[in-house]
């Protein structure tokens, strides 16, 4: 076994599809997407007689408080093998320390459980005191028929498609990245209605334009009229489409159009012969003053199965900058509940 630096995309793509649980997460258009933002991007392939047989890709992520490399959804390799998960861990240390970070935090593409959790304490690797990327998310099976997932669902989704095709909700795709600017627009209303802190438009579009060179991206916009109510930001990778961001209008909370944007994204999804579609994040049952229950309540309409990811774990590197990192992130998940 060896391993080396990624250099083709396509043969990356190819292993990491071959995964029937792996997401965009691990593709190679999340990697291009954190260059594009001046981020050193790791890509790490293992070779057994010149065949991938494991793979992962990180970003080097600079702050105050210490740099650090961050690998959300990998890596992605057979987990039940003891000398790959050393081997794959001995390189991910090796490459941290090259590029002088504090701590690596890792959130793989596996369950929780306590077979997962044994797997992480074995590699020497810490519970984060925050999370990475999302660990709690609500999944449907594509396998479904379009049918059996509305008699699965809520009744008042199923009126709520209903009223959006009377009232005559149109929606519309695109792959154009300079449509994000209106997306963008209307992330700042949405943000300001919901509380939270938007995402940048650069951000955006770097993000669409990456995924987009790939035809791995469409957004969708719900409409009345000439007026718009919703636009999801849709990622399709290997066996998964994912709805990576929504945002809505004034008008789109009156006239619901969101539903009418799912529906058309899963038949998107299946015509690709992808058979799982990934809600994104949710919150617990319990959490109602999360200013996400409404949100997940809507994902969960939808009859979704609920997934939850082993939580981020942290290799640490650096053990003195990292307890500060520790104590100030542990800080900052109790003030924004998280």
């Amino acid at each position: 076994m060896k391993i080396v630096d990624a250099t083709d995309q396509k043969k990356w793509d190819k292993f990491v599809t071959s995964h029937e649980d792996a997401n965009f997460l691990q593709s190679w258009a999340w990697g291009d997407f954190h260059e594009a933002r001046g981020k050193k991007v790791v890509r790490r392939i293992a070779l057994e007689d010149d065949k991938i047989i494991a793979a992962y890709v990180g970003q080097v992520e600079t702050a105050r408080r210490g740099t650090y490399m961050a690998i959300a959804g990998g890596p992605i390799m057979d987990w039940s093998s003891k000398k790959l998960r050393k081997a794959i861990f001995a390189d991910i240390k090796e490459q941290a320390v090259a590029n002088k970070c504090v701590f690596v935090r890792v959130r793989p593409q596996i369950e929780e459980s306590d077979k997962s959790r044994k797997i992480f304490a074995e590699l020497g690797l810490k519970s984060a005191p925050i999370y990475l990327s999302v660990e709690y998310a609500g999944i449907l099976d594509l396998n479904k028929t379009e049918e059996e997932i509305l008699a699965g669902a809520a009744q008042g989704l199923r009126r709520k498609i209903r009223k959006a095709q009377k009232n005559n909700i149109k929606v519309e795709t695109s792959t154009d990245p300079a449509d994000i600017h209106q997306f963008y627009e209307i992330e700042l209303q949405t943000a300001a209605r919901h509380g939270f802190v938007e995402f940048s438009e650069s951000f955006l579009q770097k993000q669409f334009e990456a995924f987009a060179k790939y035809d791995e991206v469409k957004l969708y916009t719900a409409k009345l009229g000439d007026e718009i109510l919703a636009q999801n930001f849709m990622i399709f990778y290997g066996n998964e489409c994912s709805y990576h961001y929504g945002v809505s209008t004034e008008l789109g909370t009156k006239y619901s159009g969101a539903p009418l944007l799912h529906m058309q994204a899963m038949r998107d999804a299946r015509g690709r012969g992808i058979k799982r579609y990934n809600f994104w994040g949710i919150t617990g049952l319990d959490e109602t003053k999360h200013r996400f229950y409404g949100v997940s309540q809507f994902k969960r309409s939808f009859g979704v199965d609920e997934l939850k990811y082993l939580h981020a774990h942290d290799m640490i590197i650096k053990p003195i900058p990292y307890r500060v990192t520790w104590l100030f992130e542990k800080i900052r998940a109790k003030i924004r509940h998280v």
